[in-house]
């Protein structure tokens, strides 16, 4: 019994500012090709989350509706957990030890600096700072979501959009 966690850091955004609140910024254009190209990368070597989880601020759902999108996923699928959004990765761990069973692979949208220390808590694997728009895929061999805690999982690949776009114009 294999279960796949697949960490997505939302795509590029605007720029932090006075005028807008952090949790409303949104997909710049850049950021809309990253979701696009990640999202095409996905579906290229065939992972199709059962289950969609996102942070609640708009950068982090724009990422993930795109995604769902490149993936043929109903976007009235994608669950909302508001507590991605500044919860720490407590509360990632929280969002992964509550999913149903049944889900084999999950797929869930945050943010830095939380979503790198989720996946180096999760794997003791050093990942650095996740890039804009990047991916990592973690597995867990005969452990149920809820069993899920430190270094309970392998890093089986992380990819930026710039490795996923070069990926596909090599096989072009």
């Amino acid at each position: 019994m294999k279960k796949t966690l697949i960490l997505v850091r939302h795509a590029s955004a605007e720029e932090d500012n006075f005028r807008v609140k952090d949790f409303d910024r949104q997909l710049v254009s850049k950021g809309l090709s990253e979701a696009a190209i990640m999202g095409k990368w996905l579906a290229g070597k065939s992972i199709i989350p059962d289950r969609f989880v996102t942070s609640t601020a708009a950068r982090a759902y724009k990422t993930a509706e795109i995604v769902a999108d490149q993936l043929h996923i109903n976007i009235s699928d994608i669950v909302l957990n508001s507590s991605l959004y500044d919860g720490g990765p407590r509360a990632y761990l929280g969002a992964v030890n509550t999913t149903p069973d049944e889900t084999d692979k999950l797929v869930l949208f945050g943010h830095n600096p939380d979503i790198t220390y989720f996946g180096e808590y999760l794997s003791g694997s050093d990942i650095g700072s996740m890039k804009k728009g990047s991916i990592a895929i973690l597995e867990f061999e005969n452990l149920k979501w809820e069993e899920v805690s430190a270094k309970t999982a392998k890093l089986v690949s992380y990819t930026t959009p710039k490795d996923a776009k070069e990926a596909q114009e090599r096989n072009e």
